[in-house]
C-alpha cells in the first residue's frame, strides 16, 4: 500500500475495491483446484472412516459441516470471507454477512451466533474498520443470531468474513445430494453480481444497476430456506463463487444425476447481460469454466452471453433447489407467501453413466 489510508479526509468514503485485485466470491481458489487439494481429508487418520455423528463434511463436501448432537438436533458450522466487492464499508460488512450466513440456510438451518474473520491494513481507518463490523453485525441481527467475537489480522489487501454456528433439525437437513430425474430447478435470486462487481471496476456498470447488484446480495436466504424446508425439499445449495452450472454440477455429482438449466428462463440482473455482451467477464469465471468444461453440454444457438452469465460467481446468491413436481406449487406458494422472489431454471434428468453432469439449452 503506497498511501497512509488514516491521511484521508473522510475514513469513510475510503475506495476499499482499489484496495484489492478481485473481490467478493471471485477470489474463491477453482473448484476443480480445491477438490484435488481437499481430496482423502474426510476420513480420520489411521484410515478409519469419518464418524456417523458426522451428517456433513467433508467426503461428500457440502455447503457446511453438520454435527448430529442429539437425536433431533443437529449443529452447523461454516466459514466464509472475502476481499471487498464494493466500495463502502459499511455495505462490504453487511455483503460478507449475508453470503457467510447463507450457508447454514443452504442446509435447512438457523443462526445462533457468529464470529468475525477480518485481515485488515494496519493504516485503515478505526471509523472505516468499524462500519465493516457495525453492517456485518447488523445482518447477523437480523438473521436471528448475534455476532460474538472473532479474530483480526494484519495484511495489506483487507479479507472479511464470518464464521458461523447454526441448528437444524436432522430430519429437515438440506443437503446437495437428492436430486431425482423428474425434478424441478428453481433458483431464488438474479444471476450477474461478478458481472456487475467486475463491469463496475472497469466503469462501464452505472449507479442504478450497482445498487440494485447489492440490495441483491445484502437480501438473506433465511425466507427461501424456510420455505423450501416446510414444501419437503431435501436437494439444494446457495449460488456463489462456482457459478451456476459450478454449483449445479456439485449438486447433479452428488445425486449421480444431470441438470438441464433452459438458457432462456435464467434470470439476470438489470445490466448483467449487457456486460457478458460486451465482453466482461470476472477472473474467477476462468476458474469455473475449467471445472465445468469435461461434464457441460451447451446446445447449439445458445448466446455467448448466457453462457458467461452462468459459469458468473455469484457472490450471497440465491438457493438453488431441485423440487419434486408434487412439491412445487406448496414451494412456490411459500415463497411467494414471504416475499422470495424465484424462478423455475430447469429439471432434473438421467445421468447416462451416473457420473452426473450439466447441460445449457
Amino acid at each position: 500500500m503506497t498511501t497512509d489510508l488514516r491521511s484521508l479526509a473522510d475514513p469513510l468514503q475510503i475506495r476499499l475495491t482499489e484496495l484489492t485485485e478481485c473481490g467478493g466470491c471471485a477470489a474463491k481458489l477453482g473448484a476443480d483446484a480445491l477438490a484435488e487439494v481437499l481430496a482423502g481429508l474426510g476420513v480420520v487418520g489411521g484410515g478409519d472412516s469419518a464418524p456417523t455423528d458426522l451428517l456433513a463434511g467433508l467426503e461428500p463436501a457440502d455447503d457446511a459441516a453438520v454435527y448430529l448432537v442429539a437425536p433431533d438436533l443437529a449443529v452447523i458450522a461454516t466459514v466464509d470471507f472475502f476481499p471487498p466487492i464494493v466500495d463502502d464499508p459499511r455495505t462490504y460488512g453487511e455483503i460478507a454477512a449475508a453470503n457467510a450466513l447463507s450457508d447454514v440456510f443452504a442446509m435447512g438451518g438457523r443462526v445462533l451466533f457468529a464470529l468475525s474473520v477480518a485481515a485488515i491494513p494496519e493504516d485503515l481507518p478505526r471509523d472505516a474498520f468499524r462500519a465493516i463490523l457495525d453492517g456485518a453485525a447488523s445482518v447477523v441481527r437480523e438473521a436471528g443470531g448475534i455476532l460474538a467475537g472473532g479474530h483480526t489480522i494484519r495484511d495489506r489487501e483487507p479479507k472479511y468474513g464470518l464464521a458461523v454456528v447454526g441448528v437444524v433439525h436432522p430430519d429437515r437437513l438440506l443437503r446437495k445430494g437428492g436430486a431425482r430425474p423428474g425434478d424441478i430447478l428453481v433458483l431464488t435470486k438474479p444471476l450477474g453480481t461478478g458481472l456487475l462487481v467486475s463491469g463496475r471496476r472497469q466503469g462501464r456498470t452505472n449507479d442504478v444497476d450497482l445498487a440494485a447488484a447489492v440490495v441483491s446480495m445484502r437480501r438473506l436466504n433465511r425466507d427461501a430456506s424456510e420455505a423450501l424446508t416446510e414444501a419437503g425439499v431435501a436437494a439444494a445449495t446457495d449460488v456463489t463463487g462456482f457459478g451456476l452450472l459450478g454449483h449445479g454440477l456439485e449438486m447433479a455429482r452428488a445425486a449421480g444425476v444431470r441438470f438441464v438449466f433452459d438458457a432462456a428462463s435464467l434470470p439476470a440482473l438489470d445490466g448483467a447481460i449487457e456486460l457478458a455482451r460486451a465482453g466482461v467477464e470476472t477472473g474467477g469465471a476462468a476458474h469455473n469454466r475449467r471445472f465445468v468444461r469435461p461434464a457441460l453440454d451447451v446446445a447449439e444457438g445458445v448466446p455467448a452471453e448466457l453462457v458467461t452469465l452462468v459459469h458468473d460467481p455469484q457472490t450471497s446468491g440465491g438457493l438453488l433447489a431441485a423440487v419434486a413436481p408434487t412439491s412445487i406449487a406448496q414451494l412456490e406458494a411459500g415463497l411467494d407467501g414471504r416475499g422470495v422472489e424465484h424462478w423455475r431454471v430447469g429439471r432434473v434428468e438421467a445421468s447416462p453413466d451416473g457420473a452426473g453432469g450439466v447441460a445449457l439449452v
